[in-house]
């Protein structure tokens, strides 16, 4: 009886930068959506304009071009590049282009910031959700430890507010 040979078939670099492309693609129609939601909620909140629409296609663009650049960078031969986080190359390609042209901060700032975090937190919750098993290799006591940082973290917020609330006279 022979063995059957597993291949394991690695996606291309550019297959994989496709599914950035539309991850992102994602990440920007629920912003949006979450954004028009909130209008809906709050009309005084911050209205979609077309410097919305540009300030989602910037942001779309900056992410797409340090996604670009991670993937290249895992290809050099030094270790510390190849390990700098994707994050952190959209943020150097964000605050290059914010620094090079005043534009790039007006159109961002008209993207609502809780809209943007929405998303964010989603996609976090998805890529802890895919790790499940990694989670669970962790013991009983990382759910004590997450208890004790988000009540740490609740509690902060919670007095910080309060402080400025205190200091604006309200």
């Amino acid at each position: 009886m022979q063995a059957k040979s597993q291949s394991t078939v690695q996606p291309s670099p550019a297959h994989d930068f496709l599914i950035a492309t539309g991850v992102l693609g994602l990440s920007v129609c629920l912003t949006l959506f979450v954004q028009a939601v909130k209008l809906i909620r709050n009309p005084a909140s911050t209205p979609i304009t077309t410097n919305t629409l540009i300030g989602l296609g910037t942001l779309w663009l900056f992410s797409l071009i340090g996604v670009g650049i991670s993937m290249l960078m895992k290809k050099t031969p030094w270790k510390i590049v190849q390990d700098f986080p994707m994050l952190g190359w959209v943020s150097i390609v964000s605050l290059v282009f914010c620094l090079i042209s005043p534009f790039f901060v007006k159109v961002i700032g008209a993207v609502d910031f809780l809209s943007l975090t929405t998303s964010v937190l989603a996609f976090a919750g998805i890529s802890v959700a895919h790790d499940l098993g990694a989670l669970r290799k962790l013991s009983w006591k990382i759910f004590v430890v997450a208890i004790f940082v988000y009540f740490g973290m609740y509690f902060m917020d919670t007095l910080i507010s309060q402080l400025a609330l205190m200091v604006s006279g309200k």
